[in-house]
């Protein structure tokens, strides 16, 4: 018997204690929580600068490039008054050409109202002529002996607004020649570039802007109008990736550790000739090689271990520009821009070809 009334108050326990919890929650006074709100409902909300799936923002790349053979014309001669070229021309052929390229990007500072980071990059060239022992051609023994070189520092600043307006901007100084360590280049012939787009954050997935550009992307002292696209299909497999006239690609993002992209980049800069053969800077000692081509490109990129990616790429490699021209005594340039008739020192035709890039790279988290 006395078992049973043991069992029995076991057995009311529970529903004791829930009787007193319901008890509890009935005298509960509510009113004292009227006044509370989430910490951060008065804080202002900013736009990132990426959208969902876009290519991994690179840290630090390394990459090596190879470039296939191309003949090269250029005028047996040169005017001293630089009003005519010569009709007669020198044509060799470019085995191969080759070079190293590095690029940094250093960020400073990174908070939800501004982005703010500094660029570093370097990347030469150097040109194996075929018979590069009977060359007779200055410019073309000038490229055999020296190659090409550019090194540059820049920073690029993004302020968000609000949670859709956005402000970009980028600048650069970049010294362009055939400088080297025993001889490095003067501060005074630096070439500036920049650019400056206003934007929105549609959402996530989707972002434009437009603006304004200075640019030696075709050789040459350019400005042109500039827009930003950066767009992910609501699947996150495709997406677009542009920043107009300079490249454009289509993005196809098999998973979080590999993607592929093909379309364009516009690639040149403006390189001074300071070691040139007087028969080259013959009537005007001031002078640069005004370089640029159209990159139509394939590239895969792919995850090694967790924020090391590689990225190898490969398409043709269009001609643009190659030409010889001059500027002022005191570094003074003029703007040609794409309907200026000025003469150029030497018009040259290099031929299109492919060329391969692998780049190691550290990215952003």
């Amino acid at each position: 018997m006395l078992n049973r009334l043991l069992l029995g108050a076991l057995l009311l326990l529970p529903l004791l204690g829930f009787s007193q919890t319901d008890s509890a929650t009935a005298d509960e006074d509510w009113d004292m929580y009227g006044n509370l709100d989430f910490a951060d409902k008065g804080a202002k909300r900013f736009c990132t600068s990426k959208v969902l799936n876009l290519s991994p923002a690179r840290l630090i790349s390394i990459g090596y490039e190879a470039v296939g053979g191309a003949s090269l014309s250029t005028p047996a001669a040169v005017d001293p008054a630089h009003t005519s070229l010569s009709t007669d021309t020198a044509a060799a052929r470019i085995g191969l050409s080759h070079g190293l390229r590095f690029q940094a990007n250093i960020p400073l500072i990174s908070r939800n109202n501004l982005i703010w980071q500094m660029n570093l990059n370097y990347q030469d060239q150097y040109y194996l002529f075929e018979n590069a022992g009977s060359l007779t051609n200055p410019l073309q023994q000038w490229l055999s002996r020296n190659g090409l070189r550019s090194a540059g520092l820049g920073f690029t600043l993004f302020k968000p607004f609000d949670e859709k307006n956005f402000l970009l901007i980028q600048a650069s100084a970049d010294a362009s020649g055939d400088f080297g360590w025993k001889r490095l280049p003067s501060f005074g012939n630096l070439r500036y570039s920049g650019a400056l787009l206003y934007g929105r954050k549609v959402s996530d997935r989707f972002m434009w802007g437009a603006g304004i550009s200075r640019t030696y992307r075709v050789g040459e002292l350019n400005y042109v109008p500039v827009v930003l696209l950066n767009w992910t299909s609501a699947s996150g497999k495709w997406g677009v990736e542009c920043l107009l006239p300079a490249r454009g690609s289509l993005r196809r993002t098999f998973s979080s550790r590999s993607l592929a992209t093909v379309g364009f980049e516009l690639e040149g800069q403006s390189y001074r000739l300071e070691n040139a053969d007087s028969d080259i800077s013959v009537g005007s000692p001031n002078l640069e090689l005004r370089r640029s081509e159209l990159r139509l490109r394939l590239e895969y990129q792919r995850s090694l271990s967790k924020f090391y990616w590689i990225g190898i790429q490969a398409g043709l490699r269009y001609n643009y520009a190659f030409e010889v021209d001059s500027f002022g005594p005191d570094n003074t340039e003029f703007f040609r821009g794409f309907f200026g008739d000025q003469k150029y020192v030497l018009e040259n035709t290099l031929a299109h070809t492919w060329f391969v890039q692998v780049t190691f790279n550290l990215v952003s988290p």
